[in-house]
């Protein structure tokens, strides 16, 4: 009982102060990314037991020149890219079976820059629309990750009998991760009645594209973890462990859902 009101109260303190800064300005979203960004960092370097400053300093050089500059439009090319092949890169690793070697001081570096630092930076840029800020869109993307991952807990806790994934993650079930997706699309297209800036079957592909990604962006952090032999990525969340544990589907999903939202429709 302890731990689950200890576990209640940090994720509803985290909710609000994500809710909060998304809601109140485009500066206190930045702000909040930007500490969410370097407390994420350290987690990961930590987890990959690597002492270097270059991607703090990275981060903040590319959130300068994507703020600062007139046109940015290059630039975010080039990291969409970089990105996204990092993620893909990822996935691959996660379903081969192969025994991998461990990653060298440069293959960690761009672990770090490719999968980490770029995807907070995709998820802050994300909102920013044809230069204008809008909450909206940060805010459905919140509400989908939430919702796949509450679904596929309740219906995988109640109904899961199918391993998802068992080397990576032992508690995923085939049924959770089906659970998850039913109810983030339904809850997609209920939500969609009162948005203007998405149709029904714009904000359908969003959700599927946040509950298979999402779910796949857990399984490789969880994959991180269990090379090293941890359970959680920290503990500056009590009863949830590092922040970067509540983050990642979030992140894994960023660059697709800007690639989305931002080329595609």
């Amino acid at each position: 009982m302890r731990k689950l009101l200890k576990r209640s109260i940090s994720g509803l303190v985290y909710s609000l102060l994500f809710i909060g800064a998304i809601l109140y300005s485009k500066e206190t979203y930045i702000i909040l990314i930007s500490v969410f960004g370097v407390l994420c960092l350290w987690e990961f370097l930590k987890l990959l037991s690597l002492k270097n400053i270059a991607p703090y300093i990275l981060f903040f050089v590319l959130i300068s020149l994507l703020f600062s500059s007139h046109d940015t439009s290059l630039l975010r090319h080039i990291l969409l890219f970089l990105c996204l092949s990092g993620s893909i890169q990822l996935l691959i690793n996660l379903f081969r079976k192969k025994k991998e070697q461990a990653p060298g001081i440069f293959k960690k570096l761009d672990i770090s820059i490719r999968y980490l630092l770029l995807s907070f930076i995709f998820l802050m840029i994300l909102p920013f629309k044809n230069g204008e800020y809008q909450e909206s869109i940060i805010l459905l993307l919140v509400v989908f990750v939430w919702s796949n991952d509450s679904f596929a807990f309740i219906v995988g806790k109640n109904l899961g009998k199918k391993k998802l994934f068992e080397s990576v993650s032992p508690k995923k079930t085939v049924e959770g991760f089906i659970g998850g997706i039913f109810f983030t699309v339904a809850i997609a297209i209920m939500i969609s009645k009162y948005i203007d800036f998405l149709s029904m079957t714009q904000a359908v592909i969003m959700a599927l594209t946040v509950s298979i990604f999402g779910t796949l962006g857990d399984l490789v952090e969880s994959k991180f973890k269990r090379q090293v032999n941890i359970k959680d990525s920290g503990t500056i969340m009590p009863g949830h462990g590092g922040l970067l544990d509540r983050l990642d589907s979030l992140l894994f999903v960023s660059p697709f859902v800007y690639l989305y939202i931002h080329y595609l429709i």
